[in-house]
């Protein structure tokens, strides 16, 4: 099963420049890019509404945490205001949606 992307408001911004439905398709690709069951390959999205797009890579497993499975990842997002590398972690209960606890720039290369 896979979870989603929750973002409460403490959660720090995924992205700049995402509009809901972006963070919607966004949160679904994480989601699926950081289930432990998956393949642990990276997962596009775009919306051809607005134009943005992006790609998650999980990094490494998923491991335990404070009662909590978590995993890295490693995005690529492209809105309107540019594209962003970013490397973040996502946490989740055993079968609760993910939650975002860290992104940060992340230097390609």
């Amino acid at each position: 099963m896979t979870g989603s992307i929750r973002k409460p408001s403490s959660a720090p911004e995924l992205a700049r420049g995402l509009d809901a439905e972006d963070f919607r398709r966004a949160r679904a690709a994480l989601g699926t890019a950081l289930d432990p069951q998956g393949e642990g390959g990276g997962v596009r999205w775009d919306n051809g509404q607005t134009g943005a797009k992006g790609e998650f890579t999980p990094v490494g497993h998923a491991y335990p945490e404070d009662g909590k499975i978590c995993r890295a990842f490693l995005a690529e997002i492209a809105t309107k205001l540019g594209e962003e590398h970013l490397q973040g972690t996502a946490c989740r209960e055993k079968i609760a949606e993910w939650t975002i606890v860290e992104v940060r720039p992340w230097r390609k290369g």
